[in-house]
């Protein structure tokens, strides 16, 4: 299915138009595609960094008028998205084959997500609040600690510029569908801010119509706030604060034993990060980050004949202390201390529900012609399980051509969540406190140039990851199942990127192509698609633009023993904009033009137990009924809405 779309772009693909460079130590640093500072933890040019990344700049956002961080993910090779619904929806993000657990979430540098389940809740928050996002691919807990095995998503809050930007976005889709946002930034040589509010209501089915309880539409309320402030008191010193809040309401239609049941989400997160950076010469650079990140859920899930609920509130504190020496015009020595403190709060009985963890890191970086190197090592003390240590190390390679070659190694830890450690035997499965930190250990080569105007890069990597957290079956009669630390996984990979611009058309083309299996059975591991291409074309035309997006999905099993499985699909979607007056156009988009209502999950866990859509443990409650029917297939599950038209009308004037 992809074959043909790939072999295409490939051919089309032209010369791209160089953009002005902007320097690292600039206030204006996060709107360049040509920096990156997630892949090494500061601010470098991208052709330098060891690891691979993913780059999407404001400018990319609205170009492609994508409307969610899920949709936008989609186009990063090797990464697999799924949702159980509509926007707002659960969604799990499988970066390289790994679990959507296993992948570090940075907001301004602030870890986020739940503390129950590991998961970060990214479909809450909106693109009008975003300024940049970077993916970081394969494992960086060298640098980062936790859960960084399949790599590290940072998104970056809307900043500021010289001048004064105010801005203005009201958009309708079909029914009552709208989304609005309003904001303020501007600056000077030396300050920068941004301020900015947005609001989303819309009403969406994206389930199969089983039973009266989900023929219903689905309501999703969001409201958000984002604030950024950041000013240069001197050469040689600034300072900045972050912060962004999302809080709403989410409907979606679930599935859980015999009956179906309709869990409602009222959500609030929250980040707050705020840095001090002092250069004491111009070859030392120190940097000092405070960060309070929360994220609360109350789910409300009405059953056919009963309520539950489920309350989980996730906090974290973080402290992070780092410094850059530049040794000499090739040599240069990052070191960094970071403590952080996560509570959670619940109505689930925990035996812990708090923890702290201390860590120090290095990295040396050499890089002169014709060759570099990269080493670093990281240990953190947990309270809970003790020492790791992780380390990587890279050798980069100019070859003839503008061509370069990068060999690599890292290994990556993901840490038992609060309720795989802690959740009572009453619960299904219940918690193991003994559990210890699942492990990996990646091998990549890169290959990456610019010929004839083409940015492009081939990665291949292996990943063995062991220790995995799986439930299991016991003998004791008060311990039904619960967690141990016996799976095992190696994920074999290719992705493959390019960029050009054909007559006009800013192209960007991405593939990834992924075998993730279960070393102990030979099965692929359920949720990830092996195949993911995505392609985006946009051009103007004078005052007018246009622009369409193809996703080539494959399928995915449902189930660990891959007897169940969501077909493949193509999704075309298409924008077009007009510019009315300076400062003043109207944007239209159709999503999904085919109106494909493809299958993006069947109903059911598979597993044979009982989970929330949320991701967190529930008391036990058997599905067997769904997994023993033979006419499982025809059940259904959640699908894509169809097609569905948006217009946009925007005023951002330039004083």
């Amino acid at each position: 299915m992809l074959r043909s779309p790939l072999a295409l772009a490939i051919v089309l693909l032209p010369c791209a138009t160089p953009a002005e460079e902007i320097a690292p130590e600039s206030l204006d640093a996060l709107k360049s595609p040509y920096l990156v500072g997630t892949s090494g933890r500061s601010l470098e040019p991208r052709s330098q960094a060891t690891a691979a990344t993913s780059v999407f700049t404001r400018a990319d956002i609205a170009r492609l008028k994508v409307k969610s961080l899920p949709d936008l993910l989609a186009r990063v090779p090797g990464m697999s998205v799924q949702q159980t619904g509509g926007r707002g929806s659960p969604t799990a993000l499988y970066l390289r084959g790994t679990n959507p657990s296993q992948v570090l979430v940075l907001l301004d540098g602030m870890r986020i997500g739940q503390l129950s389940n590991g998961l970060a809740r990214l479909q809450y928050l909106n693109m009008q609040q975003v300024e940049r996002v970077e993916v970081t691919r394969g494992a960086r807990s060298s640098l980062y600690g936790g859960n960084a095995m399949g790599g590290v998503i940072q998104v970056f809050t809307r900043r500021g510029k010289a001048g004064l930007d105010p801005r203005f976005d009201f958009s309708l889709g079909d029914g009552d569908d709208s989304e609005n946002s309003l904001g303020l930034a501007g600056g000077d040589a030396n300050t920068r801010y941004d301020l900015g509010m947005s609001l989303v209501e819309l009403r969406q089915d994206r389930s199969d119509d089983r039973d009266g309880a989900n023929t219903d539409k689905d309501a999703y309320r969001n409201r958000g706030l984002n604030l950024s402030l950041e000013h240069r008191f001197a050469e040689t010193w600034r300072a900045g604060l972050n912060l962004l809040d999302q809080r709403g309401k989410s409907e979606l239609d679930g599935d859980s034993g015999a009956f179906p049941d309709q869990p409602r989400d009222r959500f609030a997160l929250s980040s707050t990060s705020a840095f001090l950076q002092v250069d004491p010469s111009p070859l030392w650079s120190s940097r000092l980050e405070a960060g309070h990140s929360e994220d609360k859920s109350r789910v409300d899930t009405v059953y056919n004949y009963f309520t539950t609920f489920e309350e989980y509130a996730s906090y974290r504190d973080s402290l992070l202390w780092q410094n850059t020496l530049h040794l000499d015009a090739a040599n240069q020595l990052l070191l960094g201390a970071e403590w952080t403190e996560e509570r959670l709060r619940a109505n689930v009985p925990l035996e812990e529900r708090e923890r702290r963890n201390q860590a120090w890191f290095v990295q040396h970086r050499y890089r002169a012609a014709p060759f570099g190197t990269e080493l670093g090592l990281r240990h953190d003390q947990d309270r809970q399980f003790g020492n790791e240590d992780s380390i990587n190390a890279a050798l980069d390679i100019d070859l003839p051509a503008q061509t370069q070659l990068v060999l690599s190694y890292a290994e990556g830890f993901r840490t038992p969540t609060f309720l795989e450690l802690y959740v009572p035997k009453e619960f299904f499965p219940s918690g193991n406190p003994d559990l210890q930190p699942e492990r990996s250990r990646t091998w990549e080569a890169q290959l990456r140039g610019n010929h004839l105007g083409t940015d492009w890069s081939l990665g291949v990597y292996r990943t063995d990851i062991r220790d995995l957290i799986t439930d299991v079956e016991t003998f004791d009669p008060d311990y039904v199942r619960t967690w141990r630390n016996v799976g095992r996984a190696r994920i074999n990979g290719l992705d493959i990127s390019l960029s050009r611009v054909l007559l006009g058309w800013t192209t960007r083309l991405s593939a990834g192509f992924v075998d993730p299996r279960d070393r102990e059975t030979g099965h692929t591991l359920p949720g990830r698609s092996r195949r993911n291409l995505a392609l985006d074309m946009d051009r103007r035309f004078g005052e007018y633009s246009f622009g369409f997006s193809w996703l080539g999905v494959s399928s995915r099993y449902q189930d660990a023993d891959n007897t169940v499985h969501s077909p493949g699909y193509g999704r075309l979607d298409i924008r077009a904009g007009w510019d009315l007056l300076e400062g003043l156009k109207v944007e239209t988009r159709v999503e999904n033009l085919g109106d494909n209502r493809y299958l993006e999950k069947r109903y059911a866990d598979q597993s044979g137990f009982s989970s929330s859509p949320y991701g967190d443990a529930l008391p036990y409650e058997n599905n067997d009924v769904y997994i023993d029917d033979p006419t499982y297939e025809a059940r259904g599950g959640y699908r894509d809405a169809g097609r569905r038209v948006v217009v946009s009308l925007k005023w951002s004037p330039q004083f």
